[in-house]
Order: structure tokens, then C-alpha cells, then sequence
């Protein structure tokens, strides 16, 4: 009996009128399917990020069908909303009259407002897969949609029941989702500031600008204080305007990219008046409401009022545009490398990486926390350099010795743990380098595995620049990740394996997108789109041709690196001999961007979060400058050894200090975040299923394994089928792993729904669960001596005297196996098991 059977299984003859009326089982039916189809899209809306982001490239090609349907959203939602809300007021006149009068058309409205959420939760999926919003509010409305619909549904199962107090209290709270939602919704349609625009107490001028603003009131501008205001006037621009008045998109005859066109205006006339906001059609056109149809930007969120305010003070100064180069909307990270001094060693914190971070403690005015104790470390340091979490003899012995240096020596051991370190450390590459075990691809020889070499790499622990020279210069047992995927069918220009080769080695080796110049200049970068096929016309045997937005151009692009200063390629050489001269030029000492992006890598893996975020953007800023530069050349120095660039973090005072959660770091935005610690993170899905394997019962059998794939040696070097050594299946991705297809250097550490579910009902983990519960109940027939050794194998401990009492109070003295299995799942999502502190 499947979650829909249970809802739906009161069979006995309903005492309630209206389900007579129309058929107790037509009712059942209809109810069960909208339940399917509200739970599907609900998994839609997880699985599916897209969904949630309204990417441009779906919007694009979007089918025109479901485009219209989608526009449909805020028509048809108005219905549910009425009969909810109508519902409610029916139910709290019948309550307060005390009659039944009202029962039988409540439920009507309640069951057709249930049903019309459906279809509206439907259109609105598709109305943000076809159009563009870009919104912080629009998760909001997403989620508190579906909320509302899965509510709306309980609602309608109370009402059948005629449980009425229940109905009541849970129309209460759909009314109020209801409402959540539809203010959400109305801030996408009109700005999230609708409501409270009218106040008196808003007054325009104030945000993010009114500091300069009001600032430079007073007096003429200083020269900085014009090209600082030009910046910010341009980056309003570029994230606002550009994508339909820029370069590459000229709608209505208006560019706002240059001075001159900026000037001259469109095919409405004159947009900037130097010196009169109130005569520029550009502050009327974004100052109207987002219903408006002149209002722009047309689509997605419009400006908010300190924007607009910048605007018009920037206009009345005399709209000043720079002469001659203008300067980068984006920061531009150095190229060359850069080795700064190291602080003062103080507190005996003598530590380089400590001696740096001490020095940003003390501008940030944040004290340092005693270390993290000998059971959390040993764990810790376990997971992160081989995945595996210790076991309880090994902790029991690391807590009970005295010798100083204990914590190096721990380090050092695991770090020569080679085929361990190489299991652990291949998951993360695999990712990064798009290398999986099957796939799209994999069958038709459009696509190459490497991870016989990326093991034997790890395993030997290859220096880095010789790691990538072989990645970009390959032999034949290296080249599948360059080669890419070459998808059988028609597929976009800017997938092109060629293209694929570019955008992945300039995105793993430079923390550098490609990804939007490989369409149109980027909106995000000062990369253009003539760059990016000059880099991929590299690894390509003929010239490319220029597709602009998937549109051939007739122009072709020579063939040049990225960063030019590191070399210059020779166009005329072979495919061979190019991507010789490219792999020689990127590993060169003077690329510091190779080397500071790989020290960022690793610093996220191990600390939970890189020093510069997200980690595939290095022209971001690094919260400390300092210490990003020194690890980069170090690492260079110590002769491109990634163990010995993971020693020195390991075994430093901030690796050992005790983590912070997740909202006060993962979720906070990079120029407000401040360093304290490592991040508190869930175990990955390898990492999640090897501890289960450890800790209670093998997850996977032996023939999961792709011995195949991998050295022959390895039979002898696994304890157990790892995780990161089987093909990808619902248990794994659910908890995170990726179809790797795309390249992904980082995993998101939050829960979520589709993980809850596969955990709770999922087939592989169940099963070991069923038969870890046979094997326990059969060794350890004493249930006291069953739960201290399952505390012991899982939390590396022996459990709590209230843990203990409650546990045995819930398997009794002869457990049943379905009690043990009940235990030993509940351990393992125990937060204890399931994080790194």
C-alpha cells in the first residue's frame, strides 16, 4: 500500500451527504489523483532547479504552448484563492450558528478549491520555466504555493471525515498560505515593495546608495567620486538593461552600453537629458509600475528606489561618462602570483596559516575559541582526508595519548594512507572533471571515461601542474575531459565539445564561467563571446564560426588563450601541438590565478567554505587577500603537492576550531560573510553510505563496484564496496551526487525534501538497514550490549545514561528485528552521525 492508499483508505460508507451525492469513489478517485499529481510536482519543483530560477536558456527556447498556459497562472490562481477564502467564511458562520446547513457546499469549495491549486501550481511551474525572474520572492511564492495546495489537500481529507475542529484549524492555515502566497505573488508582478511604497513613512532616496547620495550633495564631485558614480550607474545598467539594450540585443533602436548611444536615445526619443531627470525617458520608464506596459525592465524584477534614486542624481550631475577605456563593472582578479609577508607570530600561534588569520581576527575584532576536543578532531580529520570515519579502537586511542604532537602525527598517517586518500578524494575530481562510471555518452563513444588515471593520479599523489598538463595535453588515457560529451543529436553551438573543452578547463583550472560568453558577451563578466571561441577554436581542428544566441554570424575568431600575458598560442600548429603550448602556458609559477584557484578548491572541501566564494568565481573578493596569496605560493614553492597543501591546513589552530552552522555561514553572501571557522556540513552521499557501511552493515555488494574501470590493485586495497566506487542510483543522488554532466565543484550541504523521502522509504538504504538489523540482533542477543556497541560503531562513543534508558525502553529486552532496524535507522540520521563538526 503505497502514502496515497494510506491517506485514502477509510473504505466504510461516508456519512457525509455531498460525497454521497457525487459518488463516495468517483470522490476517492479524483482525490487520489490530484494527490499524485500534487506530490509530482512537488518532486518537480526539488528535482528541478531550473524551475525555480527561470533560466534564460529555457526561456528562450521555451514551446509556445507552454508559454501561453503559463500566463495563465495569475488568472486561473484568483480561483482557488476565492474558494478557499469563501470556504472559510461558510465554515465560520456555520461554527457560530452552530448548524450544518453550510457543511455539504464548504466541503464543495474546499475539495474544487483543492483541485483548481492543482491546475494553478501547474501554470505557475510553467509560467517560471518560460519567463524571466530574477527575484529573491519568487522561491518564496513557489514554496508557499505548493504549501498551500499540500494543505488545501489535508483540508479536504479532514472535511471527508467530518472532523470539524481539524477542518477548521487547517482552512485557517491554508487561508493564510493563501495569502502568503499572493503577496509574494503580487511583489514578482509589482514589486516587492507595493505594499509599503504607499507609507508615509517611505521617503524616496534611501538603500544601499543613500550613503553617497546624500554625501555628495554638498559641492561639486571630486574626479573619484564621478567614476565611482559611473560604475554604479553602469552596473545598474548592465544587470537591468543590457540584455536587451546592450551589444549583442538592440531592441527599439536603444543601446545603453556607450555614451554616444546612451545619448542619442531610441526610436522613443531621447532617453538622458544631462541635467533633467524629470525630462528623461529613462526615469519615467523605470520609475512607473511593474504592470505598466512602458515600464522597464520588462521583465524579471524591476529597479528599486535607490537605484532609481542613483539614477536621477547621476543624470542631474550631467549624466558624466568617462573618456577613453572604461574600467571593469567586475573585479578583475590579479593574474600574477604574489607572495605577502607573514604577520607577527602572536600568542604563540606560530602557524603561517594561524599568523594570518590572527591578523584578520584582530581587524574583524573576533576572539579565538579554544580548539575542538581529540573525539571531534580524530572524526573530523578522518572524513576529510579519507572519507571514512574512524573507528571506535582508534578513537578510544588517540583520546588516551599524551604526546604533544599527536594531531601532525594523526595527519601525516592518514595522508599516506594512499588508496584510502585516492577513494575519498577521487568522488570530489570525478565531479569536478565530469568523469562518471555511466551515463550519457558512455555507450555510444561520445564520451570517455579517465578514472583509471585520475585513481593511479591520486593514488601517487601527482603533482598538480603535471596533473593538469595531462588533463589539457592528454594521452589517450586522460583525454575524456576535454573531449567532452558529444550528444547524439542536434544540440546548442555553445555545446560543442570544442566549446565544452573551454568552458570546463576555464572553469575547474580558473574558476572562470564561460558558460554565458559562449552565447552572447556575458552579462556577468568582462568576457565576450569572441574570446570565448577564440579559446575554444584551441582545442578544435577547424576554425569555429560565431554563433551568437545558437545564430551563425559569418565571422570566425583566431585561436588565443584567455590570459593572454601567460603566452601566445600559434594558430597555425596542429590540434596536438597546441594544446601542448596551453598546458605549458597555464602551469607556469606566473599563473597564480591556476594555483590560487585550486588552494581555494581545497580550503572549501576541507573548511566548508572556500576563501573566495562561490569557488568557480575567482574575480570575487576573498575575505582575506592575504592568506589566499601566501597558500598559492607556497603551494608552488612545495612543489605542487596537494597533500602538503592539505597537511598545513589540517594541522593548523583554525582548521581546530569549532565549527559554525550553516546560516551563519553557507547562506550569507560573500561580501558580508566573516570567517570564524569551518563550516558545520553534512556528510556527502559517499561519505553518508560508507559510515552506514562501517558503522551498521554494507550498503552495497561486492559486483557494485566497477572493478573494470579501476587498477587492478585496488580488489585488495577496499575494506568494503565504497560509495564512490559504484554507479550513480537513486540513494546517491538523492543525497546529493550529481549526474556529472555538467562539471560541479561543490555540493549543496542543506537537506532537503527528496532526501527525507528517499531516506524514510528509499529501496538500497532500507534494505541494509533490514539486514544490519539481522546481523546485530543475531551477534549482541543482549539488547544493553547491543546499543552500546551500535552507539560506539556510529557516534565513536558510548551512549548517555537517557540515551541508553530510552533506547532500551523502545526495543525492549527481546527486540523484534523490525524494532533493531527501527534503532539503527534512527542512529544513523542521528545529527551526531549525519554532520562534520
Amino acid at each position: 500500500m503505497n502514502s496515497t492508499d494510506i491517506i485514502l483508505s477509510h473504505k466504510q460508507t461516508p456519512s457525509n451527504p455531498l460525497l454521497r451525492s457525487i459518488g463516495y469513489g468517483k470522490s476517492c478517485a479524483v482525490l487520489r489523483l490530484c494527490t499524485l499529481a500534487s506530490i509530482f510536482l512537488l518532486v518537480s519543483a526539488v528535482v528541478n532547479p531550473a524551475l525555480a530560477q527561470g533560466d534564460e536558456s529555457s526561456v528562450e527556447s521555451s514551446f509556445w504552448l507552454w508559454a501561453f498556459l503559463g500566463r495563465l497562472h495569475p488568472m486561473i490562481v484568483h480561483f482557488p484563492i476565492s474558494l478557499l477564502f469563501m470556504a472559510l467564511l461558510m465554515e465560520i458562520i456555520r461554527w457560530r450558528k452552530g448548524t450544518t446547513d453550510f457543511q455539504a457546499a464548504t466541503h464543495v469549495l474546499i475539495l474544487v478549491g483543492a483541485l483548481s491549486a492543482v491546475v494553478s501550481a501547474g501554470l505557475g511551474l510553467l509560467l517560471v520555466n518560460t519567463e524571466e525572474y530574477g527575484s529573491d520572492v519568487l522561491p518564496i511564492h513557489q514554496w508557499a504555493g505548493i504549501a498551500t495546495m499540500v494543505l488545501a489537500f489535508v483540508t479536504v481529507i479532514a472535511s471527508s471525515k467530518n472532523n470539524h475542529r481539524v477542518k477548521r484549524a487547517l482552512l485557517i492555515i491554508t487561508v493564510i498560505g493563501v495569502t502568503i502566497t499572493g503577496h509574494n505573488g503580487a511583489s514578482l508582478t509589482h514589486g516587492e515593495d507595493y505594499l509599503t511604497s504607499v507609507l508615509p513613512s517611505q521617503s524616496a532616496g534611501t538603500g544601499a546608495h543613500s550613503e553617497f547620495l546624500l554625501s555628495a550633495q554638498d559641492g561639486n564631485l571630486t574626479e573619484s567620486q564621478l567614476a565611482e558614480l559611473n560604475i554604479q550607474v553602469r552596473t545598474i545598467l548592465a544587470h537591468h538593461c543590457y540584455k536587451c539594450h546592450g551589444k549583442t540585443k538592440v531592441k527599439g533602436e536603444l543601446r545603453l552600453d556607450t555614451k554616444e548611444s546612451i545619448m542619442e536615445g531610441g526610436e522613443d526619443g531621447v532617453v538622458v537629458v544631462a541635467g533633467h531627470p524629470g525630462k528623461s525617458e529613462l526615469i519615467r520608464r523605470v520609475s512607473l509600475p511593474r504592470n505598466h506596459k512602458d515600464a522597464m525592465p520588462e521583465k524579471g524584477k524591476g529597479l528599486d528606489e535607490s537605484e532609481i534614486a542613483l539614477l536621477k542624481f547621476w543624470i542631474q550631475q550631467g549624466a558624466p561618462w568617462p573618456d577613453g577605456p572604461e574600467k571593469s563593472l567586475y573585479r578583475v582578479a590579479a593574474l600574477e602570483p604574489r607572495k605577502p609577508a607573514i604577520p607577527e607570530a602572536i600568542d604563540n600561534r606560530t602557524h603561517p596559516i594561524d599568523r594570518f588569520v590572527n591578523d584578520y581576527f584582530e581587524k574583524n575584532k573576533i576572539d579565538w575559541s579554544e580548539p575542538v576536543d581529540d573525539r571531534t578532531y580524530i572524526r573530523r580529520v578522518y572524513l576529510d582526508v579519507i572519507g571514512l570515519i574512524p573507528p571506535p579502537d582508534s578513537i578510544d586511542g588517540f583520546m588516551k595519548d599524551s604526546r604533544p604532537g599527536k594531531r601532525e602525527l594523526l595527519v601525516t598517517r592518514l595522508l599516506n594512507r594512499n588508496d584510502d586518500y585516492a577513494q575519498q578524494w577521487l568522488t570530489f575530481w570525478n565531479d569536478a572533471l565530469r568523469n562518471d562510471y555511466t551515463g550519457t555518452g558512455y555507450i555510444t563513444n561520445g564520451r570517455y571515461g579517465i578514472t583509471a588515471w585520475l585513481y593511479a593520479s591520486l593514488q601517487q599523489n601527482k603533482p598538480y601542474n603535471l596533473f593538469v598538463k595531462e588533463l589539457i595535453s592528454p594521452a589517450r588515457e586522460s583525454e575524456g575531459f576535454i573531449k567532452g560529451i558529444q550528444w547524439r543529436g542536434t544540440i546548442n553551438a555553445s555545446q560543442r565539445t570544442e566549446m565544452q573543452a573551454a568552458q570546463n578547463v576555464s572553469q575547474v583550472f580558473l574558476g572562470l564561467n564561460l558558460k554565458c560568453a559562449s552565447c552572447h558577451d556575458s552579462f556577468i563578466s568582462d568576457w565576450k563571446l569572441e574570446e570565448a571561441y577564440a579559446f575554444a577554436n584551441i582545442f578544435s581542428d577547424t576554425t569555429l564560426e560565431i554563433n551568437r544566441c545558437d545564430k551563425p554570424t559569418g565571422k570566425m575568431a583566431g585561436r588565443k588563450i584567455l590570459f593572454q600575458e601567460l603566452g601566445e598560442i600559434d594558430p597555425e600548429a596542429v590540434t596536438s601541438e597546441r594544446l601542448k603550448q596551453l598546458a605549458d602556458f597555464l602551469v607556469q609559477p606566473k599563473d597564480g590565478r591556476l594555483y590560487r584557484t585550486l588552494v581555494n578548491r581545497i580550503w572549501a572541501q576541507l573548511m566548508g567554505r572556500g576563501i573566495i566564494e562561490p569557488v568557480d568565481v575567482m574575480d570575487n573578493e576573498p575575505w582575506s587577500q592575504d592568506l589566499l596569496d601566501w597558500l598559492a605560493s607556497d603551494f608552488v614553492e612545495d612543489g605542487y603537492d596537494i597533500k602538503k597543501l592539505m597537511y598545513k591546513i589540517l594541522t593548523s589552530q583554525t582548521y581546530q576550531l569549532p565549527s559554525v552552522g550553516l546560516e551563519s555561514a553557507e547562506l550569507v553572501a560573500a561580501p558580508d560573510f566573516m570567517f570564524r571557522g569551518m563550516v558545520r556540513r553534512r556528510l556527502t552521499a559517499e561519505q553518508f553510505s560508507d559510515a552506514v557501511s562501517l558503522a551498521i552493515q554494507p550498503v552495497y555488494p561486492d559486483s557494485a563496484v566497477v572493478y573494470k574501470l579501476l587498477p587492478e590493485s585496488i580488489r585488495k586495497t577496499i575494506p568494503f564496496p565504497r560509495a564512490g566506487l559504484v554507479n550513480n542510483d537513486p540513494f546517491l543522488t538523492a543525497l546529493g551526487r550529481p549526474n556529472r554532466e555538467t562539471v560541479s565543484t561543490s555540493r549543496m550541504s542543506q537537506a532537503n525534501l527528496l532526501q527525507a523521502l528517499e531516506l524514510t522509504n528509499g529501496t538500497q538504504f532500507n534494505e541494509a538497514m533490514r539486514r544490519g538489523a539481522v546481523k546485530w540482533k543475531e551477534k549482541y542477543p543482549d539488547t544493553n550490549a547491543m546499543i552500546r556497541e551500535i552507539y560506539r560503531n556510529a557516534l565513536g562513543r558510548m551512549p548517555q545514561t537517557d540515551e541508553a534508558d530510552i533506547a532500551l525502553k523502545t526495543l525492549g529486552q527481546q527486540p523484534s528485528e523490525t524494532a533493531v532496524q527501527d534503532f539503527i535507522w534512527a542512529m544513523t540520521l542521528h545529527p551526531e552521525f549525519q554532520l562534520i563538526y
